[in-house]
């Protein structure tokens, strides 16, 4: 298969944990020809979506592991598949991107995951589509609201609805000290919608990375486990990962909502857990794999492009009638 990947700047990947590499390396093991190409190299002209694409050879060091052909302007149809991996933020631009990506899938690209399903399932709202599965929670730019739900809760946790890697995220007990302006400065003065959540303190044990591959979740975990007194797990604020057999619990929620989500066009997601609670659903750009690959042995790239593999069959099966 031709496999296009779209993705940040190459050069700018942390080939020791970028999930997108593994994705890469697995796919060329396999034989497929890989290519990658960034949101900016995308364009609409003359009712067609083409992109600036560079073939990629894999030079097996990771250091300087990687060369690019020439780019040349290409047709996305032309590809077996293309993966959407390109990091938050998720702001206009990005949200941009899925709709010329969801033009593409008109002319005949097929594209994981389903940019109109990235699109609608913001990664911390979604958690709102499965309740039962979640703690106290509250979405809103209204301080009166927010400071009656500290008081209810007392112990929450404040944060934004656009943000990634743990990037200004909150915590305010009891005594709300300083709850007046982490509600000033996260919801611009009212301007933005942000959302709290009860404080879990089962955060403590790690804030678990469940992986959701063609609806099926992977058997382990990362556990993000917050260091320095730091109430995030996120590896980019310091965490430190361990992997993990999921839990009974982690596969109720996993086996629940995996289906579902693969049935939207989330060929792949990451679910983050505390305890026994959904905290976030993840569908722009899901990471952990090397890290689960490396502590446990289980292969999560194989299992993703299997999955791809499986999905581009089943479409082309669709496509011919078969």
């Amino acid at each position: 298969m031709k496999i296009a990947f779209l993705a940040d700047p190459l050069a700018s990947f942390k080939t020791y944990k970028d999930s997108t590499y593994a994705m890469m390396v697995e796919a060329a093991r396999r034989g497929h020809a890989v290519y990658a190409f960034e949101q900016r190299d995308m364009a609409l002209e003359n009712g067609r979506v083409t992109a600036r694409v560079s073939a990629i050879t894999l030079t097996g060091d990771a250091s300087d592991w990687y060369r690019a052909a020439p780019a040349e302007e290409c047709d996305l149809g032309q590809f077996d598949a293309i993966i959407q991996r390109k990091d938050p933020p998720f702001d206009m631009e990005y949200v941009y991107g899925t709709y010329l990506l969801e033009l593409a899938e008109k002319q005949g690209a097929r594209v994981f995951n389903k940019p109109s399903a990235i699109r609608d399932h913001n990664e911390k709202l979604s958690i709102a589509q499965f309740s039962e599965f979640t703690a106290p929670t509250l979405v809103s730019s209204d301080e009166t609201r927010i400071r009656a739900f500290q008081q209810q809760h007392g112990d929450i946790i404040l944060k934004p609805l656009d943000g990634m890697g743990g990037s200004g995220i909150f915590r305010v007990t009891a005594d709300g000290m300083n709850l007046g302006s982490i509600i000033e400065t996260l919801t611009q003065q009212g301007s933005r919608t942000i959302m709290a959540q009860r404080y879990i303190p089962a955060i403590v044990k790690g804030d678990k990375r469940i992986l959701v591959i063609g609806g099926k979740p992977v058997p382990f975990a990362l556990a993000r486990i917050p260091q320095n007194g730091e109430v995030r797990g996120n590896l980019a604020a310091g965490g430190v990962g361990v992997a993990q057999p999921l839990s009974e619990r982690d596969y109720e929620i996993a086996n629940t909502l995996g289906p579902k989500l693969a049935a939207r066009g989330l060929l792949l997601v990451g679910l983050d857990v505390i305890g026994e609670n959904l905290t976030e659903v993840n569908v722009t750009s899901p990471t952990c794999f090397q890290e689960i690959t490396a502590q446990t042995g289980f292969h999560v790239a194989a299992m993703f492009v299997d999955a791809v593999e499986a999905a581009v069959a089943q479409e082309l099966a669709t496509d011919t009638g078969d």
